[in-house]
């Protein structure tokens, strides 16, 4: 799974103009509609063909389609979708979203820019109300199950509606076979509604809430009480019944009395343009941060506090709450998490995951937690559950202070991308804990004075002389013949064998001389550095299987003087990491030595080039690991 590399740390909430182009042309819709316009030809989209492929990936078509033409936000960016005006038909007639007047196109249109966004029209399948509001509006979700709704759900629903909120709901399915199937008072199963009014009527002295629904197939409604044509109308005044837009008509939308609607349909939810809580009167201006991120398989995709041996690999945010509420002791804020593109990567077998995420309090620490934190210390808050949706938001309210918020799949070693957005009250200040490159290698020791050495040292020079020959020099062929026999006589630990290319990049990281060989000196201090990693490696081979797991291997790497950003550590374990999440030692002696070396050049660039400093250390690492 492809991941695009951003650039650490929270990012500016986005607005409609900053839309990213996505037309493979790398054109505006502006652009290609200027070029349109001079060469005199209507536009054809290359990248969303009039063709099957567009139409489906899992199948093909049961009836010949014929493209006609008639006479957007997502993942916390706004979206510049260009498309042709081709839409798919059968039999003069759109197969997909239509308008019940024949002439009208906006809505078909509307829904093939979203086919395109997401692959093709079959991954809209089984869609997602929710994530269509959001889609189409930029702004952030809440779900209420009705059965366990707060006493004030009728007033949260009214003045949702009153602040433009866009409301959906629908009944639960128990199995596939119960999807669109028809209850015996007119509803249908796993269908997505709309509501689009709240009020209340007089009737026989009293008050009756009432909550109007629409069916977007335009037909089929509830027939039970206050549906169109039942008798509760009769009581209603023709003033009334227009206030309240009444009529008879099979045109899919119905009043229904507030406690039906409870009782009948499962979830609502809600789309609001601002996160404002809808408890409350006032109206905030929220501050918004939002943070990019991946859980890629071997290094940041940890799994739920179930997993404490991995679950601290996660990603770690620092958030910062320093303002209290107006007249509060706290601070408000929401939390939504959003897991990427899994609509599109559905013809790769991708299915949505369960995601969901904890928020610690963070210790006097300016570094990602380790395991033991989490072993000894619980969360102060988290999502309600871990669910399969695509985003997952609640409110909280928590003293000011610092926390590290952790987004997290439930299994580990998922993979998926996703979008973090903290919305609050006050302003927060977010980091991210796993964005900083720190090298801190030590100094290599000055060699000994041949007459000062020790007897160890001296049985040390005898073994180079036999290596080295006359010449008094190691070279990479040597070098790889020593290492190679002195390794895989170790039993506690796996090693396959260190190629010549391996032996130059060791060469090139001790020799100072720049005579491409190691004279006794470079060698020693090679030697001490390897006896150094070995011991690494075996500290952190935790199962003594003589292997490392990628999880160990941030703290390896740290203990060994290199903290690295997540993206970094996720390219290390593509490079060198086996199938089973784990490193041989020759592969962690790669790593180090190609580390160290680019640690070095770095900085003796930076040294000698003072225009060389706007590249930093995490860039050059990056460029010199992909080489």
């Amino acid at each position: 799974m492809p991941y695009l590399y951003r650039a650490p740390g929270p990012q500016a909430h986005p607005v409609p103009k900053d839309a990213r182009i996505t037309h493979s042309s790398g054109q505006s819709f502006e652009q290609m509609r200027q070029e349109c316009l001079q060469r005199g030809t209507l536009f054809e989209d290359a990248d969303f063909p009039a063709s099957n492929s567009s139409l489906f990936y899992s199948e093909r078509p049961q009836i010949p389609f014929v493209w006609k033409r008639p006479g957007f936000w997502q993942h916390s960016e706004w979206l510049d979708v260009v498309i042709d005006d081709r839409l798919p038909t059968f039999r003069d007639r759109l197969v997909f979203l239509h308008s019940a007047d024949h002439n009208e196109f906006w809505s078909a249109l509307l829904e093939k820019a979203y086919a395109k966004l997401n692959g093709s029209y079959e991954a809209l399948k089984g869609g997602s109300a929710i994530e269509a509001m959001e889609d189409f509006t930029g702004g952030v979700a809440e779900t209420f199950q009705t059965k366990e709704a707060p006493e004030n759900f009728y007033e949260i629903l009214e003045k949702a509606l009153k602040r433009g909120s866009l409301l959906g709901c629908f009944i639960d399915t128990r199995s596939a076979a119960e999807s669109e199937a028809r209850t015996p008072f007119g509803l249908i199963k796993g269908h997505a509604y709309s509501v689009t009014g709240i009020d209340q009527v007089s009737f026989r002295g009293q008050r009756i809430e009432l909550i109007r629904i629409r069916n977007p197939w335009g037909q089929v409604e509830w027939n039970g009480s206050w549906s169109d044509s039942s008798p509760e109308w009769r009581s209603v005044g023709p003033a009334e019944q227009k206030r309240l837009c009444h009529t008879a008509l099979d045109d899919g939308e119905f009043w229904m009395a507030f406690q039906d609607f409870k009782a009948h349909f499962d979830k609502v939810e809600i789309c609001n343009l601002t996160p404002d809580a809808l408890e409350e009167d006032a109206i905030h201006k929220w501050e918004v941060t939002v943070h990019q991120g991946s859980w890629v398989r071997g290094s940041t995709a940890g799994g739920c506090r179930n997993f404490l041996d991995t679950f601290w690999t996660n990603p770690q945010i620092k958030l910062s709450l320093t303002e209290k509420d107006e007249g509060q002791e706290e601070c408000s804020f929401l939390v939504a998490l959003m897991q990427k593109d899994r609509r599109k990567l559905k013809r790769f077998g991708a299915n949505v995951l369960t995601i969901g995420y904890a928020i610690y309090e963070c210790p006097d620490k300016d570094e990602h937690l380790n395991k033991d934190f989490f072993r000894y210390h619980a969360s102060r808050a988290r999502s309600k559950t871990f669910i399969n949706l695509r985003e997952v938001s609640d409110r909280f309210k928590l003293p000011p202070g610092e926390y590290i918020l952790i987004p997290s799949t439930f299994e580990p070693h998922q993979e998926a991308d996703f979008c973090l957005r903290i919305f609050s009250e006050k302003k927060a200040i977010t980091r991210d804990m796993d964005g900083n490159v720190d090298i801190d290698l030590p100094e290599p020791p000055k060699p000994t004075p041949p007459d000062q050495e020790t007897e160890e040292e001296q049985r040390f020079r005898a073994l180079f002389e036999q290596v080295a020959g006359e010449d008094m020099e190691v070279t990479a062929e040597e070098l790889e013949y020593v290492l190679n026999a002195v390794l895989q006589k170790k039993k506690d630990i796996k090693f396959k064998k260190l190629s010549l290319i391996s032996c130059k990049n060791i060469i090139s990281l001790m020799d100072t001389s720049g005579n491409g060989k190691l004279e006794f000196d470079e060698f020693k201090v090679f030697w001490d550095k390897l006896k150094q990693w070995i011991n690494l490696f075996l500290r952190f081979d935790a199962d003594k299987s003589g292997t490392m797991s990628t999880y160990e291997l941030r703290t390896a790497l740290k203990a060994a003087g290199f903290q690295l950003s997540s993206h970094l550590l996720q390219l290390i374990v593509l490079r060198y990491a086996d199938e089973e999440l784990q490193l041989d030692f020759d592969d962690f002696l790669n790593c180090l030595v190609r580390l160290e070396n680019a640690s070095r050049v770095f900085q003796a660039l930076s040294t000698k080039n003072k225009e060389f400093i706007h590249l930093n250390i995490n860039e050059f690492i990056h460029l010199t690991m992909n080489i």
